[in-house]
């Protein structure tokens, strides 16, 4: 079981910006495949963004070219920057595995975009 914990959300006005972070705590935090998801009220949890362990990204195509997924090995952190922000990018994030496992779902950090 990997436990994370994810921080850095907060409330935005459209346009803005914010960087999620999720730390760790398993050691072998380089070798794991990472990701981004997200939850609206109402909807289901989707994957917004991924990282391989070698550093490849790829992207929900609603936050490509506006969101960034990174990874710092030494510190076993993942981040994410939420750039040019939409009412409709408002959600709790979470992170996880790729593809996720059942526990090690945390309690994500809430996103609030407002217009």
């Amino acid at each position: 079981q990997v436990q994370l914990v994810e921080s850095g959300g907060g409330l935005v006005q459209a346009g803005g910006s914010l960087r999620l972070s999720c730390t760790a705590s398993r050691t072998l935090f380089s070798i794991y495949d990472m990701g981004w998801y997200r939850q609206a009220p109402g909807k289901q949890r989707e994957l917004v963004a991924t990282i391989t362990k070698d550093g490849r990204t790829n992207y929900a195509d609603s936050v490509r070219g506006r969101f960034t997924i990174s990874r710092d090995n030494a510190k076993k952190t993942l981040y994410l920057q939420l750039n040019s922000l939409k009412p409709e990018d408002t959600a709790v994030y979470y992170c996880n595995l790729q593809p996720p496992l059942r526990d090690s779902w945390g309690q994500g950090t809430q996103v609030t975009v407002s217009s």
